[in-house]
């Protein structure tokens, strides 16, 4: 689309085999970094290849890539209690998780919009063609329920005062973000989707602090 094809594969600066011997790169770390953790934190890590293998496809399949994504994206809630813990307690890593998944369809929903035209022309699907004008009644949806997922897995693990407050936090800045968003121009959407690293940093000063 036009708004990728300054990249670099996309404008010729690398080539397809250099892109793959990149990978290749990445993919050699990451399975490195797997394979210092405990047994089960690497069978947990190796379940989450067939969602990585598949995602890059969803978009051809269906309407809801970035649900995929946000399965994908967000598998990190599970492996990183497991990586400590040697399994995972599912009363916290599955509202974790649920959270996560929520997010992300939040903010890669607001990501999709930039890019609905060029979509069309391509033939390629999203969350911002199949929800279209109830886009934001849509955000309202996973935002609730990524805020309660939060308040679970608080209750779940005795988080306290700090933490609350920052997922009021992070529920006031979705709720603005919402309501100030204007699907249409592009230009905001990127405003939009680049906000969200505000949340993650009010979730991550709310659980250092809880803690402390």
């Amino acid at each position: 689309v036009s708004r990728t094809a300054s990249r670099p594969l996309a404008a010729g600066d690398i080539s397809t085999f250099q892109s793959f011997v990149f990978l290749g790169g990445q993919l050699s770390l990451a399975l490195c970094v797997l394979l210092c953790l405990n047994y089960y934190s690497i069978v947990l890590g190796a379940a989450s290849l067939s969602l990585v293998i598949t995602y890059p496809l969803m978009k051809r399949i269906t309407y809801w890539p970035q649900l995929v994504l946000g399965l994908t994206f967000n598998w990190g809630a599970l492996l990183g209690w497991s990586a400590i813990k040697g399994s995972c307690e599912w009363s916290v890593c599955l509202p974790l998780y649920l959270a996560g998944v929520m997010w992300t369809l939040v903010y890669d929903t607001i990501y999709a919009h930039q890019d609905k035209r060029d979509d069309i022309i391509i033939g390629v699907k999203s969350t911002a063609l199949q929800l279209k004008e109830d886009t934001k009644q849509w955000l309202s949806g996973f935002s609730l329920a990524m805020l309660l997922s939060l308040c679970m897995v608080g209750m779940n693990c005795n988080q306290t005062f700090p933490y609350y407050s920052a997922v009021a936090a992070i529920g006031a800045h979705l709720a603005h973000q919402i309501y100030t968003l204007d699907i249409d121009k592009p230009e905001d959407c990127w405003k939009k989707f680049a906000s969200n690293r505000t949340i993650g940093v009010l979730l991550f000063i709310g659980i250092v602090l809880g803690n402390l």
